[in-house]
């Protein structure tokens, strides 16, 4: 809790009474390694908020699993669509790791917004920084090679190369497993020559 409290923080400031109109509101999920946390087809009416472990967001194209993006410690997850729209989701998100969630729902949300405007900046929070996730995903695909897709990954969340299977790291990177082995050996080439 205290780590979703810090987080807040740096969007709105909490009275001692507001979080503790959080803290009452809000409950904790815990996943085991390869949980699914929410699943295709699904209406979203969660939000949900990363304390521990490292979720997987995925879609089914064709009956194979395409990686999208894995969310960490501090970061809010949304399949924002669905949530806003009450729509079947397309997005699927797996625990890949033991993994603690804390759960904002719409009713909670709706519920307390009279009394606690600030939570409605949350939500908003929450689906604007999904939205700027997808939105850096599908520039980094226009804009980038797979290699350097690798290496901003390496750059900006390198303990993701240890946390996750590869298989998972190859599907976000668009590329086969044998064509990151090769990626992974070309980098390793040019660091150390």
């Amino acid at each position: 809790m205290e780590q979703l409290l810090k987080q807040l923080e740096a969007y709105t400031s909490l009275t001692e009474s507001e979080q503790k109109v959080l803290e009452d509101a809000l409950f904790k999920r815990n996943y085991s390694k390869n949980e699914m946390i929410f699943t295709e087809g699904k209406i979203s009416d969660e939000i949900y908020f990363v304390t521990k472990g490292c979720v997987r967001l995925f879609y089914n194209v064709d009956g194979n699993d395409k990686t999208a993006f894995f969310y960490t410690e501090g970061q809010f997850i949304c399949a924002g669509e669905s949530y806003t729209y009450n729509v079947p989701a397309i997005e699927n998100y797996q625990a890949l790791e033991e993994t603690e969630i804390y759960v904002f729902t719409k009713t909670m949300i709706e519920n307390l917004i009279g009394g606690f405007p600030k939570l409605e900046i949350i939500a908003r929070v929450a689906t604007e920084n999904e939205l700027i996730t997808y939105q850096k995903v599908l520039a980094s695909f226009i804009t980038k090679t797979a290699e350097e897709r690798y290496q901003d990954l390496l750059k900006t969340k390198g303990d993701l190369v240890q946390r996750v299977p590869q298989q998972y790291i190859a599907s976000f990177l668009g590329v086969s497993p044998e064509t990151l082995s090769r990626i992974k050996a070309r980098i390793y080439k040019k660091e150390h020559s």
